[in-house]
């Protein structure tokens, strides 16, 4: 019986049945934060704390749905290609609000730690959480964080952009297709961008964008900020 819960089948069949089920209670809901990511969260880490499944079984069991990412980031390539017109015409503010977002990410991390007090070394962990998974760990593994607080954050900013990012941007009046794209894609990176592909075709192709500038962005702008900080003694 150990065996087959701790088989590849049976834990691909937990992960996909729970993003089902999420996706169902999201379709039937209609609810903002009943995200299928987190209504799966919610059912996996209860299950696997019930069947004693450690991480290490659960990562080899659901390998095959992280080789899927690397596809999944092609497509989102095709649906940028088709959106070329749109990028050629706004090259600059584009890459003007991506850079704003990546500072003000960045330095909204070190001021509010600052304020509650909390270690360099917290601060370094969660100055990527707005980048996508990958690219976050490395940052945080260059710079001295703590790459598993590091991988925690960014899923739950994901989440929460997710969440509440389309209900800001309607709070805030902003119907500009692009713009919704690069705020999701930006602040909550691959869950947002997931957000924004509902939203429209428009938004998912610069959300998918997003990703990929925020990601470079910010992995230079962290230790040159981190510097700065450093000479002015802050």
């Amino acid at each position: 019986m150990r065996e087959i819960i701790c088989s590849e089948p049976f834990i691909l069949a937990l992960v996909l049945c729970s993003y089902y089920v999420g996706l169902r209670i999201e379709r039937a809901t209609r609810l903002s934060f009943a995200n299928p990511l987190l209504i799966a969260l919610i059912i996996i880490i209860p299950t696997l704390c019930l069947l004693d499944i450690d991480y290490p079984t659960f990562e080899r069991g659901s390998h095959f749905i992280n080789f899927l990412l690397g596809p999944s980031v092609v497509a989102l390539g095709f649906t940028l290609h088709r959106q070329i017109d749109l990028i050629k015409g706004n090259v600059m503010a584009i890459l003007c609000a991506i850079f704003a977002g990546s500072v003000v990410g960045i330095v909204s991390v070190i001021i509010i730690c600052r304020l509650l007090g909390a270690p360099q070394e917290v601060i370094t962990s969660l100055q990527p959480k707005s980048v996508t998974t990958p690219i976050a760990l490395g940052i945080s593994a260059n710079t001295g964080g703590i790459v598993s607080l590091t991988a925690i954050t960014v899923v739950i900013c994901g989440i929460l952009g997710s969440v509440a990012g389309p209900a800001m941007l309607k709070v805030l009046r902003i119907r500009n297709k692009i713009a919704k794209g690069l705020a999701l894609g930006a602040a909550a990176h691959g869950i947002g961008t997931s957000r924004a592909m509902q939203m429209g075709p428009v938004e998912g192709a610069f959300g998918g964008m997003a990703i990929g500038l925020m990601g470079v962005i910010t992995a230079i702008l962290v230790p040159i900020i981190m510097k700065i900080i450093e000479s002015l003694g802050i």
